[in-house]
């Protein structure tokens, strides 16, 4: 995301069954209709009203959605394809297609409407110089909460958790710190860090709690 300033079947398609992949190339998909959509909004000069996520959001409300799935650019849509890939894939491959789909609009809004408040409340306080956020896009902050998602409910990690009688509030410093750390280690101008630390924030509890996993 930049800123601007039960046995289960293995083959099923369907959106009531786990084991597709099918919701990664819909996606790929949705991202270059989205992209060339954009092109020709941008000739129109109607690309920022369509596609990017600018406060108040309350004035183009479509775009909480929109932005999910358009990029920058060409870069910017290659390497989110290629996130999406490598961390949707297997995530995809434990879920059903209506859940896949449904965390990755979620979580990709919720990353993009934290990255405008966030910021913008930053300004409004005169302890921290920051120019705020005036505009937002992309699918970083949704492949983000995919990562999040793997990392904490694979097998390992739920075998660990299961071993070790961790605390809840520990749990809590530990994906707040985990987030922080991956969230730093993006850090590149125009990047926008809050949406890429929300995404991977919600990942991680949505992992944690398994909301994704479909039972036997």
């Amino acid at each position: 995301m930049v800123s601007q300033a039960g046995g289960r079947s293995t083959t099923s398609p369907h959106s009531g069954e786990p084991g597709s992949t099918t919701p990664i190339l819909e996606l790929l998909i949705v991202f270059v209709v989205v992209f060339v959509a954009q092109l020709v909004a941008d000739v129109l000069g109607a690309m920022a009203g369509l596609f990017v996520l600018t406060p108040p959001i309350t004035d183009n409300p479509w775009t909480i959605v929109t932005s999910v799935y358009a990029h920058g650019g060409v870069g910017h849509l290659l390497s989110n394809s290629l996130a999406l890939v490598v961390f949707g894939w297997p995530v995809a491959r434990a879920t059903t297609r209506l859940r896949f789909h449904t965390f990755f609009v979620t979580t990709g809004a919720l990353a993009g409407i934290s990255q405008i408040f966030v910021t913008n409340a930053v300004v409004a306080t005169p302890v921290v110089a920051s120019p705020g956020t005036p505009g937002v896009l992309g699918a970083s902050g949704a492949v983000f909460a995919l990562l999040g998602y793997l990392i904490a409910s694979n097998r390992l990690s739920v075998s660990l958790a299961s071993f070790v009688d961790v605390p809840r509030w520990l749990s809590v410093l530990v994906f707040l710190g985990l987030a922080v750390a991956v969230t730093l280690a993006t850090a590149a101008p125009g990047v926008a860090l809050i949406a890429h630390f929300t995404g991977f924030l919600l990942g991680l509890l949505a992992g944690r709690t398994r909301v994704l996993s479909v039972g036997r």
